[in-house]
């Protein structure tokens, strides 16, 4: 660890580099990505300027709060993981006190710009998401339950929610449809991650679903949450709130998530292992999923 007086001797540059990294820039992007084209969704067209960049600043800010208290709490573990070995706290470039100080300021100064920027729904609903990552899965179920990541998960769905909340001050079955879409997206989607580095997993006792199952067990895993998250990214068309655009989209790159996620299954099957399991094939592709399927969201009213 650097000392005090050593941290205080880095660069200003460095300095902010660091604070930038506490809040996970990478991860945000993808929430940004679920939470805009929603935006156009509840609006059916292009929602208001200014509220789309105050939605974005506040998801970012809370997002980045919670991503930040993460850090904050999981430091010793980061400290172990080749991963998560150069975080800014395990380095020394931030110290543990900055970091919570840092992480509850982005907290309380999104759900105020939240609450009186846009409105006190997408204000509750964003603290909500930032509390449930800090605290239901980082604290209570990450080092607890291989099901931390499904539960857990549930954080990184609210952004959907905002995203509605945020144009219309209210609640509809489309965004609780693309909620449980992101739900049933986020174990397929870190689980083949998880197998790539289980061995950093069990080294700190964190009980991810592969370091206590088999390969072929995940992958079974994978697949039935694949095969559910499909089926539900195609109700959306059925009750009206989406038509042949998104449909087309939902199909052809569900389609290729579940070829990618049987490939990877046989696999398993096959007792395969290293390289040649080619697990993050599907990791990446989940990304590629989810950013096409939102994309579709955004530009299906304007083709209806």
């Amino acid at each position: 660890m650097t000392s005090s007086s050593n941290r205080s001797q880095r660069p200003f540059g460095a300095r902010v580099k660091a604070f930038v990294a506490l809040t996970k820039p990478r991860i945000i992007e993808l929430l940004l990505i679920t939470t805009v084209p929603v935006m156009f969704l509840a609006e059916q067209g292009v929602p208001n300027l200014k509220l789309v960049l105050v939605t974005c600043l506040g998801g970012y800010l809370s997002a980045g709060g919670a991503n930040a208290l993460n850090m904050w709490y999981d430091r010793d573990i980061d400290a172990l993981m080749e991963r998560t070995s150069q975080r800014p706290l395990v380095t020394g470039m931030v110290s543990p006190n900055e970091c919570l100080v840092f992480g509850i300021s982005l907290a309380v100064i999104s759900t105020l710009l939240f609450g009186f920027a846009v409105n006190w729904l997408s204000a509750w609903l964003s603290l909500g998401a930032l509390l449930f990552y800090v605290v239901v899965y980082t604290m209570i179920l990450k080092r607890r339950t291989s099901q931390n990541i499904v539960w857990g998960g549930i954080a990184g769905c609210l952004p959907v929610l905002i995203g509605w909340s945020s144009v219309t001050n209210s609640m509809s079955w489309a965004p609780v449809i693309l909620f449980l879409v992101m739900f049933f997206w986020t174990p397929p989607h870190y689980w083949p991650l998880s197998m790539k580095v289980k061995d950093d997993y069990a080294r700190v006792g964190v009980p991810m679903l592969p370091v206590i199952a088999s390969n072929k067990v995940v992958a079974k895993q994978i697949v039935i949450y694949s095969w559910v998250m499909v089926a539900v990214s195609l109700l959306l068309t059925p009750l009206g709130y989406t038509g042949w655009f998104y449909t087309v989209v939902a199909l052809l790159a569900g389609g290729f998530w579940l070829w990618e996620a049987h490939g990877l299954q046989n696999r398993a099957k096959a007792e395969v292992t290293g390289g040649k399991l080619k697990e993050m094939r599907l990791f990446h592709w989940s990304i590629t999923y989810v950013s096409l399927l939102f994309v579709a969201v955004a530009v299906d009213p304007f083709l209806r």
